[in-house]
């Protein structure tokens, strides 16, 4: 947090030189000093995570001031505190539940940030085995690893008594935890009694209690919704999380196992940490045991052998994280074999045999500066974050949504509140919480404005919304909406021609609706400051090209209220013409598949405003006329109803979103990953190889574009009752 830690801190091992003049000088005084506020900051920081459930730093942030106060720790050993965090495992007890001694400490795991890291680490692990029964020949490539996920969650100790479950534990500080049994009872992950033979005598089994993002959202929306309502959610104080691993924390450690039920909280497990039973020689080996008595394993887990086999894995799970409906925030890697690990040993606080991998971090602490507000195309008031410009997810982040005014008061946001922000992969970024405990006392909670930021105008609420409208058509944030949505990438494809652009234009005098593009010229465009022949050149082309776009690309540029890419598709299918839509009534449109009297209503009112009639005849007057739609798509739903589809790589006769309106449209899932649950996987030009290696791994169906064509016209007579798989050696 950067009010806390002064300044983000650099990586210690190679801002060595920086570090001295950042703590006031080299003299022993100054990086004492410097070493015992890290030492307090972090036993703070633990308190509010592993204790009250409220953290108020990000991880990244977190292990930043760590890995600082590790390096201090290192290059003045004469200054180390023997209490130091460093020296023990992260976490408390809670005194709300009996405290519990791990007969078998939980140990926690070093971190890594980069490949580099990862091959020292690599490098140390196998010097260690190279020095006693390998040859000099053995390396980093020899080593036989096992690749897992890190689930961001809440470590648990599970102790069985000839195959009952009696005790469940936190990991606490490594040595005590705390005794949660009768909570972690109501999870239905968690067998209460194993099966199968070898679950004699004692048994400890420990893995990670977390919250499934589907739970975890649908928790928050219910929370939302009964807060709108003043209502309650079965006696408990409302609350909304604010990730998955804070909700499974708080979630557990309720006073009532009923509470902790209710929020569908799972469990992965994956290591046997003591029997008097059984014993293993490997890894892996164990884990299969796990599976046979009963427990969930993550079914990611993979042997690799040598380091490149890790990094490849790495490489996949970074892009592929928010396929899955747990959070993770890296992987562990571990050495397989047991008599390797008893080579290479631990710490006292960490095992040598494995480490994790941090991915880049998708939270971090900000200050947030200021609460606005931005009207979109449709008028609506949305506020947004200002905040001290901060990187999150490799890319630097200064403005952030704040979804709606409900949101912020539920939140309790205000302008100068040190906040978590997230941003996972191409998700716009958020304000995820405030951090209460750096709240001053002058700052006042925020009101959302009763007049339009832009043009003044009086925002109005419909009786049975959230949201607020600026009820002015002629606003000029709207209108530049307007015009932006009309040429963006899901409408009518105008490349070059995004907001600021049109911005510029509008207040020119040479844009007030999306049909004045097609009266734009050469020579106007030309008087454009900064505007050269060839950019205008390509604008013109652009403009041009838009013309033969088709009915439902029209249809999704012209801002009906409530019609996306979608409905768009399926009013052009039903109706075939714009003249035809332009004539339908209410009932009429509802009836279409997937529509309905919400959007049908929009549709109306929006072919009923005689400013949009007349937009559309000029429009019309330059050349913008669809041709009729005359491919009959109902056949669609026999051949792909039902299916799960990936498409990879380029395709020649569809761009990615219209091959996504048609999979659609033809009652099958358009997804993003491949995963068990895949059906097929189109393969096109310069496919993924990560997601083709996955389709062969799980033997899913593998096609080409062809293929794919002639199952959405629901032709499959040439495909000699079977459809052809994909070679990957085309």
């Amino acid at each position: 947090m950067h009010s806390a830690i002064e300044r983000p801190v650099t990586h210690p091992e190679t801002e060595s030189a920086g570090l001295a003049g950042f703590v006031g000088g080299s003299d022993n005084k100054n990086v004492e000093k410097r070493m015992r506020y890290l030492e307090s900051l972090i036993r703070q920081w633990d308190l509010s995570y592993y204790v009250l459930d409220a953290p108020e730093v990000s991880d990244f942030d977190y292990d930043e001031v760590y890995r600082e106060l590790a390096h201090l720790e290192a290059t003045n050993p004469g200054l180390a505190d023997l209490q130091s965090p460093t020296q023990r495992v992260s976490g408390l007890a809670s005194s709300l539940f009996l405290p519990v001694t791990h007969h078998v400490p939980m140990q926690s795991l070093d971190n890594v940030f980069s490949d580099a890291e990862l091959l020292a680490w690599a490098e140390r692990v196998a010097r260690g085995l190279r020095s006693t029964h390998r040859g000099d020949e053995f390396g980093i490539e020899d080593l036989t690893l096992v690749f897992e996920l890190k689930i961001d969650g809440l470590a648990m100790a599970l102790s069985y008594v000839d195959g009952v479950l009696v005790r469940a534990a936190t990991r606490g500080d490594g040595l005590i935890g705390e005794d949660v049994t009768a909570n972690v009872l109501t999870i239905d992950a968690i067998p209460r009694r194993l099966k199968g033979a070898g679950t004699a005598g004692s048994l400890e089994i420990r893995g990670e209690i977390f919250m499934p993002i589907s739970a975890f959202n649908s928790h928050n929306a219910a929370v939302a919704a009964a807060l709108e309502d003043g209502q309650s959610i079965a006696g408990e104080r409302l609350k909304m999380f604010a990730n998955p691993r804070n909700a499974a924390s708080g979630s557990l450690r309720q006073k009532d196992p009923r509470v902790t039920r209710s929020r569908g909280l799972s469990f992965w497990a994956y290591q046997v940490a003591s029997s008097t039973a059984v014993t293993f020689l490997s890894h892996l080996e164990s884990l299969d045991y796990l599976g046979e008595v009963g427990f969930a394993v993550n079914p990611n887990i993979e042997l690799v052998h040598g380091i490149s086999g890790v990094k490849s894995k790495l490489e996949r799970w970074t892009a592929e994280r928010h396929s899955l409906d747990y959070e993770i925030d890296g992987a562990v890697i571990k050495l397989d074999s047991f008599a390797d690990r008893e080579i290479v040993g631990s710490t006292s606080r960490a095992p040598r045999w494995a480490i994790a991998y941090k991915f880049p971090p998708e939270e971090r602490t900000t200050i947030l500066e200021k609460i606005l507000v931005s009207i979109g195309k449709t008028g609506r008031a949305t506020p947004f974050a200002q905040l001290a410009p901060v990187t999150v997810g490799g890319s630097e982040v200064a403005l952030a949504t704040l979804h709606n005014a409900g949101q912020v008061t539920l939140k309790d946001l205000r302008e100068g509140d040190t906040v978590i922000v997230r941003k996972a992969g191409d998700v716009i970024p958020e304000v995820v919480a405030s951090i209460l405990t750096q709240r001053s006392s002058n700052q006042i909670p925020w009101q959302f404005p009763q007049n339009c930021p832009v043009c003044g105008e009086e925002l109005y609420q419909a009786p049975d919304e959230a949201d607020r409208y600026c009820p002015n058509f002629e606003c000029p944030a709207q209108v530049v909406a307007r015009i932006a949505h009309f040429a963006s990438r899901n409408a009518m494809d105008i490349e070059g021609l995004g907001e600021t652009t049109v911005r510029t234009f509008y207040e020119l005098g040479l844009l007030k609706s999306a049909a004045d593009l097609y009266f734009l010229t050469q020579a106007t465009l030309l008087g454009v400051e900064r505007f050269a022949p060839k950019s205008v050149e390509q604008l013109l082309h652009g403009i041009e090209a838009s013309k033969t776009r088709s009915l439902a690309r029209l249809l999704t540029g012209l801002t009906i209220r409530h019609v996306g890419s979608v409905a768009s598709e399926s009013l052009a299918r039903r109706f075939r013409t714009l003249d035809r839509i332009m004539e339908a009534g209410v009932e009429e449109i509802a009836l279409v598949d997937g529509i309905g009297t919400t959007i049908a209503r929009g549709v109306e009112a929006f072919f009923s405003d005689p400013r949009n009639i007349a937009m559309i005849k000029r429009m019309r007057d330059a050349g913008i006329d669809p041709a009729p739609v005359t491919v009959e798509l109902d056949g669609y739903r026999q051949a792909l109803a039902g299916k799960s589809i990936v498409v990879t790589g380029t395709l020649e006769q569809f761009t990615r979103d219209e091959i996504a309106v048609a999979i659609k449209a033809a009652g099958a899932k358009f997804v993003s990953s491949v995963s068990a649950k895949t059906s097929m996987v189109v393969v096109g030009t310069s496919p993924g190889s990560a997601k083709v290696a996955k389709a062969a791994e799980l033997g899913i169906l593998m096609i080409d574009e062809p293929t794919l064509v002639s199952l959405l016209n629901d032709d499959v007579s040439d495909l000699n009752g079977g459809m052809p798989n994909y070679d990957e050696s085309q």
